[in-house]
C-alpha cells in the first residue's frame, strides 16, 4: 500500500512526463477561425462571439499574416470612432509567434508565460495555419491529468468546509 506522499509524487511525475512529452498538435483547436486581412472588425468580432473563442487567425492570399484577439479589441478598437468598418489588418497583431504541432506542451507553456500569449497559431512545415492552441486547451489537458481529483470537486469550494460542529 502506498502513502499519500508517494501517490502525490507519482501524480507530479505523471503530469511532468505528460507536459514534456505531449505535442501541442494533439491539444490544439483544429480548423481555426480564419478571416481575410481586409475583413472588417465588426465581422471578425461577431465570428469570435458566435464561436465562443478569443481569436481569429488573419490571412492574406492564404498566408498567415496576423492574429486578431480579444486583447486587440480591448486595446486597439474599443472607444475608437468608426471602428466597426476598420479592416482587421489595421488592428491585428502582426507576424504572431507560431509553433509546429510537434512542439511540446512544456515549450508552449513557457512561450505563453514568458511572452504573455493566450493563443498561439499552430502551423505546418509550409507555414500554413492548421490550428490554434489556447490557454484553455492547456488547462483542459491538465484537468484530464487529474480526472478524479478535479471532476469530483464540489461545485462550491466553500461547501466542502464544514460550517457547524457535528456533535458526537
Amino acid at each position: 500500500m502506498s502513502s499519500e506522499f508517494e501517490d502525490a509524487y507519482d501524480d507530479i511525475e505523471r503530469v511532468r512526463g505528460a507536459v514534456l512529452e505531449t505535442e501541442v498538435g494533439s491539444l490544439m483547436a483544429h480548423d481555426p477561425l480564419v478571416v481575410e486581412a481586409d475583413a472588417n472588425v465588426a465581422a471578425a468580432v461577431q465570428l469570435m462571439n458566435e464561436h465562443h473563442t478569443g481569436c481569429v487567425l488573419v490571412v492574406k492570399g492564404g498566408e498567415l499574416v496576423g492574429i486578431f484577439t480579444e486583447r486587440d479589441v480591448l486595446r486597439r478598437v474599443t472607444f475608437q470612432e468608426g471602428n466597426r468598418d476598420w479592416k482587421v489588418e489595421r488592428v491585428m497583431t502582426r507576424k504572431p509567434a507560431t509553433l509546429p504541432p510537434s512542439a511540446s506542451v512544456a515549450y508552449a507553456l513557457n512561450k505563453m508565460s514568458v511572452d504573455g500569449y493566450r493563443h498561439i497559431p499552430i502551423v505546418d512545415r509550409t507555414g500554413k495555419a492548421i490550428g490554434v492552441l489556447s490557454v484553455r486547451d492547456i488547462v483542459d489537458f491538465v484537468v484530464e491529468c487529474f480526472p478524479d481529483g478535479v471532476h469530483n470537486l464540489p461545485p462550491d469550494p466553500h461547501s466542502a468546509i464544514p460550517r457547524t460542529t457535528d456533535g458526537g
